[in-house]
């Protein structure tokens, strides 16, 4: 039900010496957007040292009333934005259902301080403003706004910014470690899309994925991480636990990404999106973020499409703006401009809205399906072998 949820009283992290610290506190099912979903164990002492960093993290504290909007059947509503709150003693607004004309009243009339989300969130949040014809949303006592659980898009991020007057924090976090490993630091500004810097407890770093060389500051490759909140495994799954352990009790996400000299993290992927094109590689995360920089585009998503020959197309669905929709050709002008030919889309498909689940996240794998039944129904078009951008 849609409410108010107070804690008075603090909840205090799990003492070392008591044994049910280890034992599993909650099983949370990952978000699927790749494959199928898997439950990962938490630990008593996972979840509530995440929901302690976390808090102090941001300054969290009684006076503070949070957006809950995210499902707490996910680690980013749970940990993040539930557990974070309850042991901060912080009000929660809490919601079955997002609505962005709720949000913009609650931040206006009913004193949030606090709105974390995923990135699609504060999209919609602004497209919901701009069509009320509102520029600068009322938010009088909001003091803190973090968009995590998928990548954070630059645009997106000056555009909130700007609308609000002042910084959209960023972090890295998945299931399996029970929440975040990574955030920007409070009263720090970054003009870029940083995860930020580690949590106390947590460990990460870059590796080879081919060899489990550890790669150092500025070369991509897979985010290998361990630390207080790893899981313990996938619930009754010790095949697919295995396929992801490493020696030294390191687990290897699948994520791809690059750490600063000095130690911020950039998540620029996942190993299983990457497309491989003549030979190189293409980041769809990096297509993303030019298109939607373009004038006229909302959202976008890029995946791979594999070709007779065995090489990738790079495919983008994008949402466009339905009162300044994108110029064509002045799109393909751009995207020459900006990206290398190899990385510039075959076909760009328009779409209403992406996929999302209810974390807010784009399924990327349901675009594949779309893809694959354009592909047998014959609507599909030839790509352009220059590889620049057509529509459908």
């Amino acid at each position: 039900m849609d409410g108010l949820l107070h804690s008075a009283t603090r909840i205090e992290a799990c003492p070392e010496p008591e044994p049910l610290c280890s034992d599993v506190a909650a099983i949370i099912f990952t978000s699927g957007t790749t494959g199928s979903p898997k439950g990962v164990m938490m630990t008593h002492r996972g979840v509530l040292h995440f929901a302690r960093v976390s808090a102090e993290s941001r300054k969290l504290g009684p006076e503070d009333k949070v957006y809950a909007y995210a499902p707490m059947t996910h680690i980013f509503g749970l940990g993040t934005v539930l557990l974070a709150s309850l042991h901060a003693g912080a009000a929660l607004e809490m919601r079955s259902h997002f609505d962005p004309g709720d949000l913009q009243d609650a931040l206006a009339h009913r004193g949030l301080t606090q709105v974390q989300g995923p990135p699609t969130l504060f999209a919609r949040l602004l497209q919901h403003c701009a069509q009320q014809g509102v520029a600068h949303p009322s938010a009088p006592r909001l003091r803190y706004l973090y968009a995590g659980a998928g990548p954070l898009d630059a645009a997106l991020k000056e555009r909130v910014e700007a609308a609000f007057g002042q910084t959209l924090h960023h972090g890295y976090g998945l299931s399996e470690y029970a929440g975040s490993l990574h955030a920007t630091r409070l009263g720090e500004e970054r003009s870029d899309t940083s995860a930020g810097y580690p949590f106390p407890g947590a460990e990460l770093r870059i590796v080879d994925p081919a060899t489990g060389r550890t790669l150092p500051s500025g070369e991509r490759g897979e985010i290998w991480l361990r630390g207080v909140g790893l899981m313990p495994g996938y619930f009754r799954d010790p095949k697919a636990t295995a396929e992801v352990t490493r020696d030294g009790g390191w687990y290897a996400s699948g994520d791809l990404g690059e750490l600063d000299a000095d130690g911020a993290l950039f998540v620029v992927g996942r190993l299983k999106e990457m497309i491989v094109r003549s030979g190189f590689n293409v980041y769809p995360g990096e297509v993303e973020q030019t298109l939607n920089r373009f004038h006229g585009i909302l959202r976008s998503a890029v995946v791979g499409q594999k070709e007779a020959d065995g090489n990738e197309s790079v495919i983008a669905f994008v949402v466009q703006d339905p009162l300044h929709p994108p110029d064509e050709a002045a799109l393909a002008r751009y995207l020459r401009e900006h990206l290398a030919p190899y990385k510039r889309p075959a076909r760009i498909i328009t779409t209403d809205e992406l996929p999302i689940n209810a974390n807010g996240k784009v399924m990327k794998r349901v675009l594949q399906d779309r893809l694959q039944a354009l592909h047998s129904s014959g609507d599909e078009p030839a790509p352009d072998s220059q590889g620049s951008a057509r529509r459908v």
